[in-house]
């Protein structure tokens, strides 16, 4: 049976090969710790789950949209200061807010951007 081919590095610009089963090269996999560990590992459980739906329920627009007029149908529960593991501000209702993925992606685009790999 044929080995299935490698592909390019999931770090953004790098143009490495790696094979099936991981995500980044060598170089790489240190600058992206976090994609080695489950989403339960890394404090998003079946308790965030409940509690993240809850406050959608709530918060059911997306707070970004709504500045510029817009209805958008809020899908993800943003933390406004990012919690880097630390429980407390984790759970902490006041940091977070309800967004679209689109408001989410470019916000967390924006805060975990990392230099971009050039040779």
């Amino acid at each position: 049976m044929p080995r299935r081919p490698d592909y390019p590095c999931a770090h953004q610009g790098c143009p490495r090969l790696v094979p099936v089963g991981q995500k980044y090269c060598e170089e790489h996999r240190k600058m992206h710790p976090e994609d080695s560990r489950s989403a339960s590992a890394r404090g998003y459980g079946r308790r965030w789950q409940k509690a993240s739906k809850a406050f959608l329920a709530s918060h059911p627009l997306c707070e970004e949209c709504l500045k510029y007029g817009r209805y958008t149908k809020a899908t993800v529960v943003d933390h406004i200061v990012p919690h880097r593991g630390d429980p407390k501000l984790f759970w902490d209702r006041n940091n977070w807010r309800a967004l679209c993925k689109r408001c989410h992606d470019q916000k967390t685009g924006r805060e975990d951007s990392s230099p971009y790999y050039t040779y």
